[in-house]
């Protein structure tokens, strides 16, 4: 329960940080069979799918290291399905991902282009 508690709170932030560098967030949380994708967002054009996860501590690692290559195809695959779902043609897309650190400090570190195809 905590855990998921901490995922909705980095997404807020996460939101949050993208509108201030001027993302337009266009879908959250978005769910297929395939998979689930956090927040997909459209900057200069491009669509930007993004992987949140955030970490109260260091204890498992840093929360980029959470994005495995199997968790990458999987929200790879599931971008192809939000693709074909809304009929987008002749876009750009990029995958990445933003670490948020809860602690005294709130860090966020925003990985563009974190992963591709």
């Amino acid at each position: 329960m905590k855990s998921k508690i901490t995922g909705i709170i980095g997404e807020k932030l996460a939101v949050n940080y993208l509108i201030k560098n001027n993302y337009k967030i266009i879908e959250r949380n978005f769910k297929c069979k395939l998979g689930e994708i956090d927040i997909i967002a459209v900057i200069d054009d491009i669509i930007v799918f993004i992987e949140v996860k955030t970490r109260r501590n260091s204890n498992y690692g840093y929360p980029y290291e959470a994005v495995t290559v199997d968790k990458q195809q999987k929200i790879i695959k599931t971008a192809y399905s939000y693709i074909k779902l809304k009929k987008i043609v002749n876009k750009q897309y990029r995958f990445d991902i933003i670490e948020i650190f809860l602690g005294k400090d709130i860090k966020i570190n925003h990985i563009q282009n974190a992963f591709w195809i």
